[in-house]
């Protein structure tokens, strides 16, 4: 599955869904530097670093992004054959602009100058691509411009362009010009292949934002031969992509898709597990719907009336006694409820929102010590919050996806005993059929049995 690469490759990721393209390689839950500094102690490692920084404001995600990586940057080793990319989202949302300027000036701080800068937004599992430039996203059933989906009308990261120079110059203020970003089109790729990529990438100099066309993981695979020419050179490129460039980044190629007999369930453990549901987009809810209709999860609810006010503690320790009695004979979902608590305050919304998040958390941390065969987290931000406070995982490894770039399995490799090598999913919010939950329940079940 792995090519020869002696590339060390950091990974800050905005949200925890980003690994979902590559399998044996290592993730970590916790800011600490020293996990990817271990990690990336030997040449062709790659680490993920769990940032969430889609979640913060523009200066906050800036000097997270440089704390992160200074700490690497301290190890002399870690440094050596270092590739640092900025995975995000791949519908353009997110820091795109400020996030590659802020590792680009950490770098330089480090007396490292960066010559470029790619971007590779493409998904292409979920049907993400670029074709001449523009960014293309599968919805429906039809390939549509960028800008013609929901994806472009984001409140916070929204945009009007799909032409990704076009999309640089707006998300820059004008600070990146469209006539200043190299392309890398999908005829350079196919006819010229690795020495005419090289050659476009060679005139890269001072930051140059260059633009990677890709329908195809081979195309991606020769751009990525023609970084390694670059680097070999001692030329500095980094990197702002969706999850798939890093699969040819880390050298790898083809997906792990994982099985029953591929789930390896500790010994000690209950012969149940546990799915926690924070995401409310509705197909969560269909994929819900469609495994209690399986009759393999039984439902237990956080009210969310409940948790904000004076019977908070009662009903914590309620539903933890529930969950726990559940697991003993049968899988479980906790969720919270979907009653709406009206405020017009904003601040006031975030403190509501983060008072029921830190309840779930709750629940799950003090439900790991009955060892669940194993916890399946739906929604993005809901798998970073459970795994790194309700499970204390600070690293793990990602095992393989339970389709091919969607929905990781990971093992714990850092966390408190009864967590360890625990199988963990991250499935996100808007992700996978009407059945896939109880594809990935089931799946998990039969590992249990085996």
């Amino acid at each position: 599955m792995s090519e020869s690469t002696d590339r060390r490759l950091l990974v800050l990721d905005d949200d925890p869904t980003g690994s979902q393209c590559v399998a044996g390689v290592d993730v970590a839950f916790d800011l600490d530097p020293e996990i990817p500094v271990g990690v990336l102690a030997e040449p062709g490692s790659a680490c993920f670093v769990l940032t969430n920084t889609r979640a913060l404001d523009e200066a906050e995600a800036v000097a997270l992004n440089r704390r992160v990586l200074a700490g690497v940057l301290e190890s002399p080793v870690a440094r050596q054959g270092l590739h640092v990319v900025s995975r995000s989202d791949s519908t353009l949302r997110g820091h795109v602009i400020a996030e590659p300027a802020a590792i680009a000036d950490e770098l330089a701080a480090h007396g490292v100058d960066v010559d470029a800068i790619l971007f590779v937004p493409a998904m292409l599992e979920a049907g993400r691509y670029t074709e001449d430039d523009v960014h293309y996203a599968v919805v429906g059933g039809e390939a549509k411009r960028v800008e013609d989906t929901d994806f472009a009308r984001d409140a916070t990261f929204g945009y009007t362009h799909s032409d990704l120079r076009d999309f640089l110059e707006e998300r820059s203020g004008g600070a990146v010009r469209a006539a200043d970003v190299l392309s890398i089109g999908l005829e350079d790729i196919r006819s010229g292949g690795a020495d005419r990529v090289h050659e476009i990438l060679a005139a890269a100099r001072a930051r140059r934002w260059v633009v990677v066309n890709a329908t195809e993981y081979s195309d991606m695979e020769v751009v990525a031969e023609a970084v390694r020419r670059m680097e070999a050179e001692g030329r500095t490129v980094i990197t702002r992509c969706g999850p798939s460039f890093v699969r040819p980044l880390a050298g790898q190629s083809g997906a792990r898709v994982v099985e029953p007999s591929s789930i390896t369930i500790p010994e000690g453990r209950l012969d149940h597990g546990l799915v926690v549901v924070g995401s409310h987009v509705g197909l969560t809810t269909t994929q819900l719907r469609a495994a209690q209709q399986r009759g393999t999860l039984v439902e237990v609810e956080l009210d969310v009336p409940s948790l904000l006010d004076e019977r908070r503690d009662q009903h914590l320790a309620d539903v933890t006694a529930r969950v726990r009695e559940t697991l003993r004979a049968q899988d479980c979902v906790l969720y919270t409820s979907r009653d709406l608590v009206r405020t017009d305050d904003p601040a006031e919304s975030l403190a509501i929102a983060r008072s029921v998040s830190e309840a779930v958390v709750e629940v799950v941390r003090r439900v790991r010590e009955a060892r669940p065969a194993w916890v399946v987290a739906k929604g993005g931000i809901t798998s970073h919050e459970v795994a790194a406070s309700g499970l204390g995982i600070r690293r793990a490894e990602v095992v393989g996806q339970f389709w091919p770039g969607q929905v990781s399995l990971l093992a714990a490799q850092e966390a408190p005993d009864e967590v360890m090598g625990m199988p963990y999913v991250v499935f996100p919010g808007n992700v996978g059929g009407e059945q896939g939950l109880a594809e990935v329940v089931e799946r998990l079940s039969a590992a249990v049995r085996r």
